[in-house]
């Protein structure tokens, strides 16, 4: 008779399921308040952007062409115009941030609780590898950074 050969189970930790479904809602609670906090920033990104347009459009005006003073303000508008990209970033940011935390919340319901016959098991992609999807930290006018 061969001896059994038995693998060293991993360390388990057994949680109450009403902390476990309590820390689940938690993580979908926040994943919700990101979600909202993306829009946000998306309809705010959009009002910046329409009024930025607007005031360039007013300085160039045929009256104010060649004002030095003006030719600030310009400028300054389109650097500010070129920083409003941060919202992309901070969407991008924010979408991971998400994924990462739903699929938590998923992943500790099923490990922890199981799924009960014929229970659908909601579907998350794959939780994302990279642990930050937006490498950029700064921005320069003239400079790009694809990610």
């Amino acid at each position: 008779m061969q001896p059994l050969m038995t693998t060293p189970a991993a360390p388990a930790v057994q949680l109450p399921v009403m902390l476990v479904a309590e820390v689940q809602d938690s993580l979908l609670v926040v994943v919700h308040d990101l979600n909202r906090l993306d829009g946000l920033l998306a309809h705010t990104m959009e009002n910046l952007m329409e009024r930025f347009t607007s005031a360039s459009a007013n300085l160039a005006e045929p009256g104010l062409v060649n004002s030095k003073e003006l030719d600030s303000v310009r400028s300054t508008l389109r650097a500010a115009v070129t920083e409003l990209q941060f919202q992309d970033m901070a969407s991008q940011l924010i979408v991971h941030t998400s994924k990462i935390l739903q699929g938590c919340a998923y992943r500790l319901a099923s490990e922890s609780m199981g799924s009960e016959d014929g229970e659908a098991v909601p579907f998350v992609a794959e939780v994302p590898e990279r642990p930050n999807p937006v490498t950029q930290d700064e921005m320069d006018a003239g400079s790009i950074e694809l990610f």
